[in-house]
C-alpha cells in the first residue's frame, strides 16, 4: 500500500460541490417542514432526506433554526427593497419604483412555497412562534425600507405631507386588498400576471394621488383606477 500522502485528513470540497449539499439540505428541510411541522420535523430526518451526514449538515448549518431561517431567506431575496434606495428624482422615477416592488411583493408572497411557508407559521404559532419571527424579519425590513423611500420623496420635495409609516401601510393595503387572505385561506386563486401588473400600478397611482405634492402635479401619472 502506498503511503505517499502523509495528510490524512479529508480534501476540501469544491465550492459546487458545498453548494449542492447546502442546496440539498435546505429542499430536504423545507419538505420536512411542509409535511411534519417545523417542531417535529428532526435533524436525522432532514440529513437521511438530503442524503448527507449529520456532520456535512451541521458543516453547513448550526442548527433547526438556521435551515428554516435559510429556506425563507432564499424565498424572500427577490421581493427585498434595498435598504438604502437612492432618492427618486421625479414621481415618474418614484412610480416606476413602487410598481415594480408591487408586482415583485405579490409575485412572490403568493408563490406556492412561500404561502406554504406562512400558513405553516400560522399553524405553529404556539408551538414554533421562530417560523413567525423569522418571516417577520423580512416583512419588518421591506417596510422600513419602504418608509424611508418616502421620507425620501418627502425631502426631495415629490410627496406632500404626511406620515412616511402611514404612506407604507396605505400602499400595501391598496396593493393586497383582499389577495392576501384569500390565498393564505386557499379560495382565491394565484392572480395572472397581468393582475399582478394592475394591482401595483394602481396602488402606487392611489398613494401619490393621495399623497401628492401640489407643486410638482405638473409631472403628469396615469390616475389611480378602483382596484378589483
Amino acid at each position: 500500500m502506498s503511503h505517499i500522502a502523509k495528510n490524512t485528513e479529508a480534501p476540501d470540497r469544491a465550492p459546487a460541490e458545498e453548494n449542492s449539499i447546502r442546496e440539498r439540505i435546505m429542499g430536504a428541510a423545507f419538505k420536512a417542514f411542509m409535511e411534519n411541522g417545523y417542531a417535529a420535523a428532526s435533524t436525522l430526518e432532514i440529513a437521511t432526506r438530503a442524503r448527507v451526514s449529520k456532520r456535512d449538515l451541521y458543516a453547513n448549518f448550526r442548527d433547526k433554526r438556521s435551515m428554516l431561517v435559510a429556506c425563507i431567506e432564499c424565498r424572500a431575496a427577490p421581493m427585498r427593497l434595498a435598504p438604502e434606495l437612492p432618492i427618486p428624482r421625479s414621481r415618474a422615477i418614484l412610480a416606476s419604483t413602487l410598481t415594480a416592488f408591487g408586482a415583485t411583493v405579490i409575485r412572490e408572497v403568493c408563490h406556492p412555497q412561500v404561502m406554504a411557508m406562512h400558513r405553516l407559521a400560522i399553524a405553529e404559532a404556539e408551538r414554533s412562534p421562530e417560523v413567525a419571527q423569522t418571516l417577520n424579519t423580512t416583512r419588518v425590513g421591506n417596510r422600513s425600507a419602504l418608509a424611508e423611500l418616502f421620507a425620501g420623496a418627502q425631502k426631495a420635495g415629490i410627496l406632500g405631507a404626511g406620515d412616511p409609516e402611514r404612506m407604507m401601510e396605505q400602499f400595501f393595503a391598496l396593493l393586497w386588498g383582499d389577495l392576501l387572505l384569500g390565498r393564505l385561506l386557499g379560495v382565491a386563486a394565484t392572480p395572472r400576471p397581468e393582475e399582478i401588473d394592475s394591482r401595483a400600478r394602481d396602488a402606487t397611482a392611489a398613494v401619490l394621488q393621495l399623497y401628492a405634492n401640489p407643486k410638482r402635479l405638473s409631472e403628469g401619472l396615469p390616475r389611480a383606477r378602483p382596484l378589483r
